[in-house]
């Protein structure tokens, strides 16, 4: 398979939607993972500057994850034709997150609504970096928009974009930066240096999809019976009061959307961490603010596999390998 294919992306989308992340399937992501770990231990010598040390890490884990792709692929092809379709829906497929950004978010939701704070704060550690253990009902609604809308780039608008610009072996190598910049990619004395290569270029490869994701879920707007206006509008204000440069784009596009406001105090490894308010807030942040953003979050999903469909279809003719 040798250019783009909009059926690729449209099963690859299917079947994230449809079975999602099973715990009991083995993930690229979690072996991405081990191997950053693993490779964040070895290069700490004292002889190797920390900075070229994370030039090292970036380069290592993403061309491992996208050389297993693209010889994984390979040998299946090698196997047989359909063998290598069947791989390549569903290493496509694991890059995406649909599904489980829904779900794991929805286990926060459910506990909040039974009034269980514990098992709230619980799940939701699961799915953010900051500190949960002493978070209040209204602050965990916060993360939990604030995670969905910003993971809706990042897990979702991002992986389709790349899927389309080099199938899934860029998908893959997107997914390895995406999983470096959450794990070390942090402003701390343990990752400052170390991380830096790799927050970087996950802010290069997230700078065309952030900001396509705002624009998509200023469109979704209206079809999730919000208006489309305060979402541009809140967007084009705020969307710059973001300490990350592209992580503010869909959060301010959503704020205006909910009519809420995010940002304000989080705390990461036990130190205070302040951010600029985005949006404002004419409505609580509640369980309405929560399933109107999970309806955002879907319907952007469904605009962008649309243009990355068209676009796959007018590729075609274009040499852009898959395997």
């Amino acid at each position: 398979m040798t250019h783009p294919d909009p059926l690729i992306i449209t099963l690859a989308l299917l079947l994230d939607l449809i079975i999602g992340d099973p715990r009991w399937l083995p993930h690229p992501v979690v072996m991405i993972g081990r191997m950053i770990k693993a490779l964040d231990l070895c290069l700490r010598r004292p002889w190797l500057n920390l900075r070229c040390a994370g030039v090292l890490l970036m380069l290592t884990t993403v061309a491992a994850a996208a050389g297993v792709t693209w010889l994984t692929l390979y040998l299946l092809a090698i196997l047989h034709p359909l063998a290598a379709i069947l791989g390549i829906v569903v290493i496509s497929s694991s890059c995406l997150a649909a599904r489980s950004l829904h779900v794991e978010s929805a286990r926060v939701a459910t506990a909040l609504v039974a009034g269980d704070l514990q098992t709230a704060r619980h799940y939701l550690s699961w799915i953010v970096g900051r500190d949960t253990e002493q978070l209040e009902e209204a602050e965990i609604w916060r993360a939990l928009v604030e995670t969905v809308a910003e993971n809706s780039s990042d897990g979702i608008i991002a992986p389709l974009f790349w899927l389309t610009a080099g199938g899934p072996v860029a998908a893959m190598a997107y997914k390895a930066v995406s999983t470096l910049d959450s794990m070390v990619g942090y402003k701390n004395e343990r990752y400052l240096q170390l991380g830096w290569a790799s927050a970087r270029m996950d802010d290069l490869l997230n700078f065309i999809p952030a900001r396509l994701t705002a624009l998509l879920l200023v469109i979704a707007a209206p079809l999730a019976g919000r208006s489309a206006s305060a979402a541009a509008r809140i967007a084009w204000r705020d969307r710059l009061k973001h300490p990350s440069p592209n992580s503010g784009h869909p959060e301010a596009a959503a704020a205006g959307a909910l009519g809420i406001r995010l940002g304000g105090t989080a705390t990461y490894s036990g130190a205070p961490s302040w951010k600029e308010h985005i949006g404002d807030p004419l409505h609580p942040l509640d369980r309405e603010a929560y399933r109107v953003m999970i309806r955002l979050m879907y319907i952007s999903t469904f605009l962008m596999a649309a243009l990355c469909i068209i676009a796959a279809y007018f590729l075609r003719g274009i040499n852009v390998p898959f395997i």
